[in-house]
């Protein structure tokens, strides 16, 4: 599922709200947001399809770049440039239960708001394994397998250090980025130029309500039938439950949520988390009281304190 309308259909103007003046001016003098297809010709595993981009609102009367992706043909980065860059970049991977990819062309709140504390930002559009790609369930890994080399071989012109890239995920998208960080070294997809030699593997990894297992009882039912379709054999399962077989280089992991989410519950954080200490993983966790799905920028007039949070762990860990 998405980022609940609190932290994105008010878009940029919540996350100026949400930070000081010189944020908020930083915010202001930013670039307009760029966007590049991330795969030099037609994505892997897409002979004989008929997959083509679609748009929808996702409420009649929100704003009109509050729209969400059924169907995506062109895997995509929005590139959010920080108006005072720190030389760290964050990869964005939002939500959208695997139905779905919530995220507009003009860069989100929640973008936007890193982006003003100094990080280049980039959102990703991923493809979705119900339009029938060869690789399945792991066509959204090969997207955001290839964004993370990308975004690192391009590090120089981008004006951001290699070492000092971040992923963060919400949702859906925290399942995704839980795979990213867990399988960066699986081959997903054969190397189609020289990006395709650097690593995919993110710093920092931080993942907000996210989806994690596939096992019931803590399974969010819409994501897995989505990404396993019919066929959820035990080994599809765990194969496909991010908190399995974690390598020991698995990056230091933050994990939020609400505990009133109805929606993903909140045992899916609890279970990443557990995973990330047996396995010694540096990770912190965060159950907030409040936040339904999704945790907002602002909470009765002040400044939610997730996105502080995050930065501070990240910043232990090199971002």
């Amino acid at each position: 599922m998405a980022i609940t309308r609190r932290s994105l259909l008010k878009g940029s103007a919540v996350a100026a709200a949400a930070l000081p003046v010189s944020a908020m001016a930083a915010a202001a003098a930013a670039p307009p947001v760029e966007r590049l297809p991330i795969w030099p010709g037609p994505p892997p595993g897409g002979a004989g399809l008929r997959v083509r981009d679609e748009v929808v609102k996702r409420s009649p009367g929100g704003p009109a770049d509050d729209i969400a992706w059924p169907h995506v043909a062109t895997p995509m980065l929005n590139v959010v440039r920080a108006a005072t860059p720190n030389g760290g970049a964050i990869l964005y991977v939002p939500g959208g239960g695997y139905a779905r990819v919530a995220v507009g062309r003009e860069g989100s709140g929640i973008a936007r708001a890193f982006a003003a504390r100094g990080y280049m930002v980039f959102e990703l559009l991923y493809r979705l394994p119900h339009d029938g790609w060869a690789a399945g369930p792991d066509a959204p890994l090969q997207d955001a397998q290839r964004a993370m080399r990308l975004i690192r071989a391009s590090a120089g012109t981008w004006g951001i250090d290699p070492a000092r890239i971040a992923a963060i995920g919400f949702s859906a998208g925290g399942h995704l980025t839980a795979r990213l960080a867990s399988r960066s070294a699986l081959r997903t997809y054969d190397p189609v130029d020289a990006a395709d030699a650097h690593s995919a593997r993110p710093a920092v990894a931080g993942l907000f309500f996210p989806v994690i297992t596939m096992a019931e009882p803590a399974a969010h039912a819409h994501s897995k039938r989505e990404l396993l379709g019919t066929d959820a054999r035990p080994e599809r399962v765990a194969r496909f439950s991010a908190e399995r077989h974690l390598p020991p280089d698995m990056p230091p992991t933050f994990v939020a949520h609400a505990a009133n989410d109805k929606v993903v519950s909140p045992a899916n954080s609890l279970t990443m988390f557990a995973a990330l200490q047996a396995a010694r993983i540096p990770s912190e966790l965060h159950i907030f009281e409040t936040g339904g799905h999704g945790l907002p920028l602002r909470e009765k007039g002040e400044e939610h304190p997730w996105p502080a949070l995050f930065e501070r762990f990240a910043g232990r860990h090199g971002l």
